[in-house]
């Protein structure tokens, strides 16, 4: 890839990385720090009622098969899939993304992020959600595995992985276990480690790295955008249109409420998981391109090199 044409993605991916500390930072004081906030996370989780309802099997079902030991089995094969490519340098990255992200979101749920009482759910006064783990290992797992697959693979895995973080993510809110923003929270995570890790294999890159549009996926591209932001926009809608205002009492509120900003969240987190997907697949690319044929990996010249 051209010099000019990397920095510029180096750039972007930079800026990118940036973004996602930024909107992580503004969901943290929003959901965490201000009354308002803290109230319209509750009310739309005191709303499940109608997940934990009508989804119940279906939710215990997904979030069952995320473990440590699954986290640990999906991290390994990520990790043969890009060695057997012979991209160690992609395995590496593609490992430090999942292990980056999830332990991201551990360090701030139990060590980093207090929860204030601001008078809105005083009986869990100091449990601090944020972010939500399951939410990280399934988006984090997905986003990688669109970096270690061959391009052919990339958008439908890409369309696949974007399902399966958002049921996950929708899944903790039915199921009652996290509020709204512990899933966006962590939906910005996975984001925002991808980003960095796309940086570094920008970085890396060496002179037999070929970038061609035939490996854009435009049109999932534009499927995960033009959902992201319909989604994204209905979920705020119906947020706004449920706020209670920020004097209000959960106690106090009607059924049709809380189930209003129940579902608002719940479109508004598929709206966030398509973005987040659609911003790691609108660069795959240019961050893992193909080799010219017959050329040698780094590691190789490395080893060349030293036994001459």
């Amino acid at each position: 890839m051209p010099s000019r044409s990397r920095g510029l993605t180096a750039s972007w991916l930079l800026g990118l990385t940036l973004a996602h500390v930024g909107a992580l930072v503004l969901v943290w004081w929003i959901f965490i720090r201000t009354r308002h906030g803290q109230l319209l996370d509750t009310v739309a989780f005191s709303g499940n009622v109608l997940g934990q309802t009508h989804v119940h099997g279906l939710v215990t079902r997904v979030l069952d098969v995320i473990s440590v030991l699954s986290l640990a089995l999906a991290t390994g094969i990520i990790g043969f899939i890009a060695l057997a490519r012979r991209r160690v340098m992609l395995a590496m990255v593609a490992t430090l993304l999942v292990a980056g992200a999830n332990l991201t979101t551990q360090a701030l749920k139990h060590a980093l992020i207090h929860r204030p009482d601001l008078g809105i759910d005083s009986d869990v006064v100091g449990v601090n959600s944020l972010p939500s783990g399951h939410t990280t290992v399934a988006a984090s797992v997905a986003v990688a595995l669109v970096l270690v697959l061959p391009p052919r693979l990339r958008g439908t895995t890409a369309l696949l992985g974007a399902c399966y973080a958002a049921l996950t993510a929708v899944a903790t809110l039915s199921a009652g276990w996290h509020r709204p923003s512990d899933a966006v929270a962590a939906l910005i995570i996975v984001g925002g480690w991808a980003a960095g890790g796309g940086l570094l294999l920008v970085l890396a890159q060496d002179d037999h790295a070929v970038v061609t549009s035939d490996e854009a996926h435009p049109y999932a591209v534009s499927l995960l955008a033009f959902a992201g932001l319909a989604l994204l926009a209905v979920g705020l809608a119906a947020v706004w249109l449920a706020d209670p205002g920020v004097g209000a009492q959960v106690a106090g509120l009607s059924r049709r409420r809380m189930v209003a900003a129940y579902a608002g969240s719940a479109v508004g987190i598929a709206g966030t998981a398509c973005l987040m997907m659609m911003f790691a697949l609108v660069t795959v690319h240019r961050v893992v391109p193909r080799r010219l044929r017959g050329a040698r990996p780094p590691e190789a010249r490395a080893r060349v090199g030293a036994s001459a």
